[in-house]
């Protein structure tokens, strides 16, 4: 019996994704992984996440974890603000859900507070009983041990969750670990297909 629903912050919430975005820049995957990680285990992807960060100093932490792709860096974040825009959907859907009685948590390598213009749209956090962002354990999608954190820190076992997101190889990652996976690109195509998981 499925209980527990497993979103990505960015595509449920946003019009955003990022992977998207670097690869309209002209990055293959291995190189957006290496901005990820270079990103998000910096010491200031956290005071990125708060938005208590100005834009020299992030980039500075950012070339200190990868310094042979630092035009590479400075190109992927030349627009941090404004790249990011609320979709209505994301509450009244995670409201939907928990009424109906399902568990709602968050696994994402998107930072909670990272983009000032997602602030608003991110404010569904409370309504969820929880979940896993990158920038506090400092472990990226797809490694298997971000979907394991998820399930030992919240006493989940995977059978009984389904997880969505827009990156197949992340859906796969956990579908490999017994999770039902979802990839989808908009919430009809989501709430349908959950619809069949769960009828």
């Amino acid at each position: 019996m499925i209980r527990n629903i497993i979103f990505d912050i960015g595509n449920v919430l946003t019009d955003f994704r990022w992977r998207d975005f670097l690869q309209d820049k002209g990055f293959d995957d291995a190189m957006i992984d290496r901005i990820a990680k270079a990103s998000v285990e910096s010491p200031v992807w956290n005071e990125m996440d708060r938005g208590e960060w100005d834009v020299e100093r992030l980039m500075a932490e950012f070339v200190k974890q990868d310094p042979e792709i630092e035009p590479e860096l400075h190109a992927a974040y030349d627009n941090i603000t404004g790249m990011v825009t609320k979709r209505d959907y994301a509450i009244p859907w995670i409201k939907e859900l928990k009424a109906k009685g399902y568990h709602v948590f968050y696994l994402s390598n998107f930072a909670e507070k990272a983009y000032e213009d997602c602030g608003e749209a991110l404010d569904f956090i409370p309504y969820t009983d929880g979940g896993i962002l990158s920038y506090q354990d400092k472990v990226i999608k797809p490694d298997e041990r971000i979907y394991q954190l998820l399930l030992s820190r919240f006493g989940l076992k995977a059978e009984e969750c389904v997880f969505l997101d827009d990156t197949p190889r992340n859906v796969e990652a956990a579908q490999k670990l017994g999770f039902y996976g979802i990839c989808f690109r908009t919430r009809e195509q989501a709430q349908e297909e959950l619809d069949k998981l769960t009828q």
